[in-house]
């Protein structure tokens, strides 16, 4: 059976594995997953992430936790926009997450960004989610 929202299952993966404590997450991948990954590294939300290429021809990825004193870094994750309601921004008015503390993940055209980046090169776009 397909999945109808493979980044909101991956979201909720990372959420359910650390609160669990866990020091490696997995989850299937696919290239919009590691682009959103990539902003959550260059943010420092996570240490970083592997592909793993498994036996029957399919790839996971393999995300490395970050805890701060055996606190997870990330201390809320948001989806916003979904399959069934999807939530676009222009460049100027993508929202700051808890006054610019954490950040919102957009999908813009010219990739995947956080919300200070997208200002910063002046594009909007789909919101992803939102950390904290």
């Amino acid at each position: 059976m397909t999945m109808s929202d493979p980044l909101g299952d991956m979201l909720t993966r990372i959420r359910n594995g650390l609160h669990a404590r866990k020091a490696k997450i997995r989850v299937p991948a696919s290239k919009h997953k590691a682009s959103v990954l990539d902003v959550m590294v260059r943010s420092g939300y996570i240490r970083g992430y592997n592909i793993i290429e498994l036996d029957n021809n399919k790839k996971e990825i393999e995300i490395e936790a970050k805890y701060d004193s055996g606190e997870p870094v990330i201390n809320e994750i948001k989806r916003v926009s979904r399959p069934g309601r999807r939530v676009y921004y222009g460049a100027n008015d993508v929202p700051r997450f808890y006054n610019g503390l954490g950040i919102t993940v957009v999908s813009t055209p010219k990739g995947v960004l956080a919300d200070h980046e997208a200002r910063e090169q002046n594009v909007g776009g789909e919101v992803i989610c939102q950390l904290f």
